[in-house]
């Protein structure tokens, strides 16, 4: 076969495998929302109280939390295929397993190793990304990878409701596991074939720094419990844990940095956060996931508690903003490498202004028409969502050496999950509180979005603040962001 047939056939394999990836990530991330309209049906048919339900939820963000970034260098260390194949499977078993659950207790364990296994496969699709792909290409992919996180995201809802509607309310949360069997065995035969087979990294002093990982697990764990758990834990005892974590996560930097000074290979390589645009896109995706994933959260609440919606119209009413989302990140993809950073920060005003916009809408339009009224402005919102984490995720990879994605990309998404449950704790207590005190859904749910709001300017001003310091973008990084050798290495 010549070098001219060989090359196309490649190219082929590398977007199918990409394909792969996409189906994996989109199956875990489906998984963290389309639980939640399930609930009641798990209370119903399977006797669960609200403890069991709460951990349910809140357990399933904890473990795959606690499993990205030494998962992400498990498969820098020893080769992302092998490493995203176990992923994979666990997930598929641990779905039939929650499925097959009899009480309440095997459910919480089954599900808890479910988030296990996505936090092991998450950190392998961006590091296998950063390996298969380069310049346009990798960010088209990442393009790609932005449309599945908002697809998933938001489809979730609906999803849900449509099989608890389906399977009826004493067997259909069942079927909320059961959905992926039949993905995962297809994903799972074809990454057998598809994925690249890459070299594990060689050298003597390369190993699994189990120090580091205790370090940092306890720390992100002692961190995300009373986010999870704001609602669930009741009086203040609970926030005694954050100056925990602060300090077992420092005690996590200083021995990652005495790691590296004397010459072993460490968990996470500190010398990524010296990169600007790595520093900075981790902290935006901190922040911004803080804001945007609130509004799945409060408003699907207010549709139903403050509007009388069932679970499958309240869930559908997100579909906007997911479809926004899907379209502004493939769009993005495309335009990252041209505009870079100018980018991220369009999509943050874009989409606080649909958010605001929403906000006025429920004002405007009382009762059963406010989500006819908010589908529009929900999605702009969501366009403006999909241009922000795809360019960020771009830019934000784009210097880390291919032999660290895995952590690296560990790293992203760690901050995404405590964003998200930090802003979840944030925006469900000013919901919440109204409720309380005043008992008006419609205002509870502006404040709770104005909240939401707020969290994203901040994530704006952060953007705007670097683009005015640093008027040149890593774009030679992002056009050229892997050697032609590592891309021929990595197919």
């Amino acid at each position: 076969m010549t070098m001219d047939t060989a090359r196309p056939a490649d190219d082929r394999r590398r977007w199918q495998a990409l394909w792969v990836c996409l189906t994996a990530g989109f199956m875990t991330l489906l998984d963290s929302s389309i639980v939640n309209v399930a609930l009641p049906s798990m209370e119903r048919g399977l006797g669960a109280d609200t403890a069991a339900l709460s951990w349910v939820v809140s357990g399933y963000a904890l473990t795959f939390g606690l499993a990205l970034v030494p998962a992400g260098r498990l498969g820098d260390l020893r080769g992302r295929r092998t490493v995203f194949l176990y992923g994979l499977a666990l997930f598929t078993l641990a779905s039939a397993a929650c499925g097959l659950a009899t009480d309440a207790g095997w459910l919480v364990f089954f599900r808890l190793s479910q988030g296990v296994a996505s936090g092991i496969l998450a950190p392998q699709t961006t590091g296998l990304i950063q390996q298969m792909f380069r310049g346009t290409e990798r960010a088209r992919a990442f393009g790609m990878l932005g449309s599945v996180v908002g697809l998933s995201t938001a489809i979730g809802p609906p999803a849900g409701g449509l099989l608890i509607h389906l399977f009826g309310t004493d067997d259909g949360w069942r079927w909320v596991f059961y959905v992926n069997l039949p993905i995962g065995v297809a994903a799972f035969c074809a990454a057998l074939r598809l994925l690249p087979r890459t070299p594990r990294a060689t050298g003597r002093r390369e190993g699994v720094d189990l120090p580091g990982v205790l370090l940092l697990g306890t720390g992100v764990l002692a961190l995300m419990l009373p986010l999870v758990q704001e609602q669930q834990w009741t009086g203040r005892l609970k926030w005694a844990l954050l100056p925990v974590a602060a300090l077992l996560l420092a005690g996590f930097w200083a021995w990652e940095r005495w790691q590296g000074w004397w010459g072993r290979a460490p968990l996470l390589d500190m010398r990524l956060f010296a990169q600007r645009s790595f520093s900075l896109g981790v902290l935006l995706n901190l922040v911004y996931f803080a804001g945007f994933t609130t509004l799945f959260f409060v408003y699907t609440l207010f549709l139903q508690n403050g509007v009388g919606y069932t679970a499958l119209a309240a869930g559908f009413s997100s579909l906007p903003f997911a479809c926004g989302s899907a379209i502004g990140a493939a769009m993005s993809g495309r335009l990252v490498v041209r505009h870079g950073r100018k980018l991220v920060i369009a999509g943050l005003a874009v989409v606080a202004l649909g958010l605001l916009v929403v906000i006025a809408a429920v004002q405007l339009v009382p009762g059963q028409g406010v989500a006819w009224a908010a589908a529009l402005p929900l999605l702009v919102a969501g366009l403006g969502s999909g241009i922000t984490i795809s360019p960020n995720t771009t830019l934000t990879l784009a210097s880390v050496p291919v032999q660290r994605a895995g952590a690296a990309g560990g790293v992203l998404v760690t901050a995404q999950r405590i964003g998200s449950a930090a802003g979840i704790a944030a925006v469900g207590a000013v919901y919440f509180a109204h409720l309380a005190n005043h008992g008006s859904p419609a205002t509870a749910l502006q404040l709770g979005l104005l909240t939401a709001v707020g969290i994203i300017v901040l994530a704006l001003v952060l953007a705007v603040a670097d683009l005015r310091e640093r008027r040149t973008e890593p774009l030679g990084a992002v056009r050229d962001a892997a050697r032609p050798e590592e891309h021929d290495q990595a197919v």
